[in-house]
């Protein structure tokens, strides 16, 4: 294929355009969409370090965002501390939970495993909407300050777009690296056939564990920016079951294990969601979910590997 041949000119002149799109498309909307496509893309790459390369579906990756998003909040409103510095405690914090939980639910399988993470949570989220200390079910609201790069505050979306577009960019440069080292052999291993990889040697359990807290870490940081690019959180937002849904989706649509499949997922879905929102203005809410679902019935029916194998090389 011609994609396949000039692939690297293709994803170089894809780098370009972006870098400069906030030059080309200054519309305030043009440029929102961008971000929270960069932000979905990141959650899809974030879920599929865990759920594509080692097959454990987790259905309740919104606790990590939810960490990221409420960890910098509070330590912003409280102490006075950099978002920056946040975004480390609520990686550092989502890692911790993400071992926490991942060791007792790794010692299921399949759908038990999904079921279980579905009901971590949906605990998370209860405990936050009865937590009075860090907003309850009202939430908080971030103060505005000064805008400045320490404070994590522009009157501009242009520096929330390169903002986002470099964690999305790292998320790449380490799934790729995952891809190509021994972890994602390891990894790949274990989601094909988890005995016969302990059989070889492999740990399992450390290494879904190592996946669990990658992947955690990248959904902190999206949670992080997020509260400040929105400067208000509350649980419904930042810890409700859909969050996690949409990551599995994206990933599934695009293609799960591979660098590329959440990408084209997230540019896929967020926009069908968007739009639809506001060609329709709120009267067609859950209109997107339909077109989630149907989606996911043709991909699974045509292409159970996703949209990623249009592209691949046929054997």
């Amino acid at each position: 294929m011609v994609f396949l041949r000039y692939k690297h000119y293709f994803i170089g002149a894809l780098v370009v355009f972006f870098l400069v799109f906030p030059v080309i498309f200054q519309k305030s909307f043009a440029q929102h969409m961008m971000i929270l496509i960069f932000m979905y893309a990141l959650l899809a790459m974030a879920w599929n370090i865990l759920g594509g390369y080692t097959g454990q579906v987790s259905l309740g990756h919104s606790v990590f965002f939810g960490i990221g998003a409420y960890t910098s909040t509070v330590l912003f409103m409280w102490y006075g501390i950099s978002p920056w510095i946040g975004m480390i405690a609520g990686i550092i914090a989502a890692v911790a939970v993400s071992l926490v939980v991942g060791y007792p639910c790794f010692r299921l399988k399949g759908h038990y495993f999904a079921i279980a993470t579905i009901c971590v949570g949906e605990i998370v989220h209860l405990i936050f909407l009865n937590w009075q200390a860090v907003g309850g079910a009202i939430g908080l609201f971030l103060p505005i300050v000064d805008d400045s790069f320490v404070n994590f505050q522009f009157k501009s979306k242009v520096p929330y777009y390169y903002i986002i577009f470099g964690l999305l960019l790292l998320s790449v440069a380490t799934t790729v690296w995952i891809e190509r080292s021994r972890l994602g052999f390891y990894l790949r291993g274990v989601k094909e056939d988890q005995d016969a990889a302990r059989s070889i040697g492999i740990r399992a359990t450390r290494y879904k564990m190592i996946a669990m807290a990658l992947s955690a870490a990248f959904t902190a940081m999206a949670g992080t920016f997020y509260a400040q690019y929105i400067l208000f959180i509350d649980p419904g937002s930042v810890l409700f079951m859909m969050l996690s849904i949409q990551m599995c989706l994206m990933a599934v649509l695009g293609g799960t294990g591979t660098v590329w499949g959440p990408l084209i997922g997230a540019f896929i879905l967020i926009p069908l969601s968007e739009f639809s929102r506001a060609s329709l203005g709120g009267a067609g809410q859950g209109l997107d979910l339909m077109v989630y679902g149907g989606l996911i019935m043709v991909m699974s029916a045509y292409k159970p590997s996703g949209l990623i194998s249009l592209f691949q090389k046929k054997e």
